[in-house]
């Protein structure tokens, strides 16, 4: 008898560990992304932790089948049905790791809305990441975009990861320098896209804090306000008040934020659009380049306003396009070819998408 159940508890501990993962099939995409496009998902699974993630992998049949890692849906765009199966990241959960001499490190889960995390990180008193309020997405879509905003990007305030491999079930942790970050850039977008889920996101909040004011706009704030040391929370709320002037709510119009990355040229290059377009906005970078306005480019070529079926440019920001309201993604791919083509005709300057296209 002691032996019979002996056997069935090795037999219960050994099914807990197959449980086979939660599959959801036939799921309408529509909500789970920004701009609203429809799509349906042939299979869609909830990841919660790292051990989810370990059932899809050890699945007979999972484990084996193409797989997309779904964030927040806030940077995808969205042209057909999934045939992969979606990986839909919910990790939650937010911590102090460490209060050292330098640096606040705080832990998130993945699945956590980025603008909630820099709401909670300054009531708790730790400043940072004010400058990236309001940012859409979710913490661990973050470090594969490596997001920016208002003169400070993720690589700045970025300490480590964690994340689990999708061949092999295993989980690894990658610093800065593994995650090779550029502009709206990651090794997440590169070598190992599509082969890893971040789970958690460590960030590195500086002590002292000190203010970034540098970026045009909130520096017009500041004189408007009349204040020469603005704390994070007033920083944050010009950032927001910034954000919510120029770009849409996606909850209201459906977007994916900026559009076109801001092109990077030479000087050289740089005087020789200037020379045929005086007014073009630009901005000299640390590193001899030069960063083009994309949206100023959009603009001078007359497409904001302008429409392809219910996909259309966004009358108070060209970088911006918007879902009037039942657009698809072949729409919204169709009018993004069609001011590529016409920013290249006029500056001979190749714009390319920050969404991944899909």
């Amino acid at each position: 008898m002691k032996a019979a159940a002996a056997a069935a508890a090795a037999m219960g501990e050994n099914s807990a560990m197959v449980t086979p993962p939660a599959v959801e099939t036939g799921v309408s995409l529509k909500p789970y992304n920004s701009f609203g496009l429809p799509a349906v998902a042939q299979a869609l699974v909830r990841i919660r932790s790292d051990a989810d993630v370990r059932r899809v992998v050890d699945d007979p049949v999972l484990g084996r089948a193409p797989k997309f890692v779904l964030g927040g849906g806030s940077n995808i765009v969205l042209t057909r049905d999934m045939p992969q199966t979606v990986l839909k990241v919910e990790v939650p959960g937010r911590r102090l790791v460490e209060a050292r001499p330098d640096a606040f490190i705080v832990e998130v889960g993945a699945g956590e809305n980025w603008h909630d995390v820099v709401t909670w990180t300054l009531e708790q008193g730790w400043p940072g990441l004010e400058n990236l309020a309001l940012i859409p997405g979710t913490v661990g879509a973050a470090p594969v975009q490596n997001i920016g905003a208002y003169g400070l990007e993720l690589q700045d305030r970025f300490e480590s990861l964690d994340a689990v491999d999708l061949r092999t079930g295993l989980g690894f942790t990658l610093g800065a320098q593994r995650c090779e970050f550029g502009y709206r850039d990651s090794v997440f977008k590169r070598s190992l896209a599509g082969r890893a889920v971040i789970t958690r996101v460590r960030l590195r909040l500086p002590r002292p804090w000190r203010p970034l004011l540098g970026y045009l706009d909130l520096a017009r704030r500041q004189a408007e306000a009349g204040i020469a040391e603005p704390d994070a929370r007033r920083i944050a709320d010009w950032v927001v008040a910034i954000r919510r002037q120029k770009l849409p709510d996606p909850a209201l119009i459906g977007n994916a934020g900026s559009f076109f990355k801001n092109p990077m040229v030479t000087p050289e290059q740089c005087r020789d659009i200037i020379g045929r377009d005086p007014e073009i906005v630009h901005y000299p970078l640390p590193d001899g380049q030069v960063k083009l306005a994309a949206g100023w480019m959009i603009d001078a070529c007359g497409w904001k306003g302008k429409a392809v079926g219910q996909a259309a440019v966004y009358e108070k920001q060209a970088l911006v396009l918007v879902n009037r309201g039942g657009a698809i993604g072949s729409e919204v791919m169709t009018l993004a070819r069609a001011i590529q083509e016409s920013v290249y005709g006029r500056f001979g300057i190749r714009l390319e998408p920050e969404p991944v296209v899909l």
